[in-house]
């Protein structure tokens, strides 16, 4: 049997924290929970988690600082942000912190169980690459791409790039030449089709091509279609 999941929950009122504690160890997880910002960096420093659901609104520190903070750390944690917060600012605020999801209380309980299963199963995944052929090496104009230890590295320089910047360009670099729509990168790098907020992909593709385009503005490596969407620039022969 595969290990059990570790996850933390950060909620402040007992109350939903309880409902979902339950729900989340009727499936085999294993849940911690904290109910404020602080308890739960001091939870997140001294513990490996396997997904986060964070609140928005804590005593103390609140979820949208916790998300950054971990998304600024070295290890990558999936993290799906729950709030009463539903307009669409405050979802494309969560989702440029780094939240791999966004669910909207009220909500379902079988609602959160599936994001969650769904979350965990995209991460295993992504991961089953690694284990396959843990040297995997993408070389592709100029860029390094060791997906071992999802560094990347220009020129002799290692790029400080996000999880999520990391795993776009990762995506790119594997399908050159070949154009996606801002959905399509939504669902395949994100793991959500998160309709209508596909300028998410805009921010997060802006951000990558700072780090690795000579000029970001003509770029040469993430081209963009159009009015259609992106694509990764067909392999040079030099990095044949």
């Amino acid at each position: 049997m595969p290990p059990t999941k570790h996850l933390l929950l950060v909620e402040d009122d007992p109350d939903i924290a309880g409902l979902l504690a339950a729900n989340l160890r009727e499936e085999g997880y294993s849940v911690d929970w904290a109910a404020d910002g602080e308890a739960a960096l001091t939870a997140i420093a001294g513990n490996r988690y396997d997904l986060l659901l964070l609140d928005v609104m804590l005593p103390g520190v609140d979820g949208l600082e916790i998300c950054r903070r971990v998304r600024a750390g070295p290890v990558y944690t999936p993290i799906i942000i729950v709030s009463s917060k539903s307009s669409d600012v405050q979802r494309v605020v969560g989702l440029e912190m780094g939240a791999d999801d966004y669910i909207v209380k009220p909500f379902a309980l079988a609602e959160v169980v599936a994001r969650v299963r769904a979350l965990l199963r995209r991460v295993a995944a992504l991961s089953e690459p690694i284990a396959i052929q843990a040297d995997a090496v993408l070389v592709a104009h100029g860029l390094r791409i060791d997906v071992q230890s999802r560094t990347v590295v220009l020129d002799g320089q290692t790029l400080a790039l996000t999880a999520r910047e990391f795993d776009l360009l990762h995506f790119f670099a594997r399908h050159p030449g070949r154009m996606f729509t801002r959905l399509e990168l939504l669902n395949q790098v994100w793991g959500y089709n998160h309709d209508g907020y596909e300028h998410t992909v805009n921010s997060h593709i802006n951000r990558l091509r700072a780090k690795i385009e000579a000029d970001p503005a003509k770029p040469a490596r993430i081209l963009t279609v159009w009015g259609v969407g992106y694509k990764f620039a067909e392999a040079d022969t030099a990095d044949a």
